[in-house]
């Protein structure tokens, strides 16, 4: 299969890209800094880009993801996530791409009664940040161009998701970082934020493990969870990881880390991926966070 995949130098992007690669899938990568260069928000270019490549399948990553940056940047988002997005739907269209797979997000549930958690798809799209709203503009735009273009575009609602190679303004990586930090300094304590949000966790080599089976056995026009079915509050995941440190750390809370607002319960529901891809996780929470850890301990001082 020839694959593009859009936002490729970014955290999931190379871990897609190795995953193709290692399924024996001929994958193009492209950034909007890469050589050559992407960028969603020109339409002219995306759609020269695809029409030269002609891949059969598109991966559209590629996107602004910092739930809170996006407070400060509302409609730098929606740009991008969103009419990012409708480029790419067109494009891929004009040039009949087989599956394009748009990646979405948990946070466009956002504010969700919690007598529907685990979150299933039938769910109601109540965003809470700029960012959630811009992936479910970006949502409903690919269905859209599939009921009325016949675009064959699968949504994906991922829920949180880790690894090693992730950046540390990021949850996990961030509290993995601040603890190699003060192993190193011989530093008693870490400031955090909130802990008391509860997310559903997987491991980015299961993500990407998922997006491929939905390219291959997803249905178009469809909208999946890409997610554990497991709830952890923040406060555990920092305690998974002191765990794994001799250093006995304390967790001081910087109120400039908590955002103005903060979805409470993020847990989804896997059925729907399952039954039509036989996928589940194969990585444990505390394996995925051991390994985070090991990863900033093996960057240089």
């Amino acid at each position: 299969m020839r694959a593009l995949v859009t936002g490729a130098s970014g955290f999931v992007g190379q871990h897609l890209l190795a995953h193709l690669a290692e399924q024996g899938d001929d994958a193009v990568g492209l950034d909007r800094s890469g050589t050559p260069s992407l960028d969603i928000t020109d339409p002219g270019v995306v759609a020269t880009t695809i029409a030269d490549l002609r891949p059969d399948a598109v991966y559209h990553l590629a996107g602004l993801s910092h739930v809170g940056e996006s407070w400060d940047a509302p409609q730098s988002f929606m740009a991008v996530n969103a009419i990012g997005t409708l480029n790419v739907l067109q494009a891929c269209e004009r040039s009949g791409v087989r599956r394009v797979l748009v990646i979405g997000s948990a946070d466009e549930y956002g504010l969700v009664d919690p007598a529907d958690v685990p979150i299933a798809e039938t769910t109601a799209l109540r965003p809470m940040t700029p960012y959630g709203a811009s992936k479910v503009a970006a949502d409903f735009l690919a269905l859209q161009a599939f009921l009325g273009r016949g675009v064959p575009a699968i949504r994906v609602r991922a829920f949180n998701h880790t690894g090693p190679g992730q950046p540390p303004r990021f949850l996990v990586p961030s509290l993995a970082h601040r603890i190699v930090a003060a192993e190193r300094a011989g530093l008693d304590e870490i400031v955090v934020g909130s802990l008391d949000a509860v997310r559903d966790i997987l491991d980015v080599r299961d993500v990407v493990r998922a997006y491929r089976l939905l390219v291959t056995d997803g249905t178009p026009g469809e909208a999946y969870n890409v997610c554990s079915g497991r709830g952890v509050a923040v406060h555990e995941v920092a305690d998974l990881l002191l765990a794994n440190t001799p250093r006995a750390l304390r967790l001081v809370v910087d109120p400039a880390l908590v955002r103005p607002i903060e979805v409470p319960v993020l847990v989804g529901d896997a059925t729907k991926i399952t039954g039509a891809t036989g996928w589940t996780p194969r990585y444990e929470l505390e394996q995925t966070l051991a390994d985070v850890l090991e990863s900033f301990r093996a960057q240089p001082t």
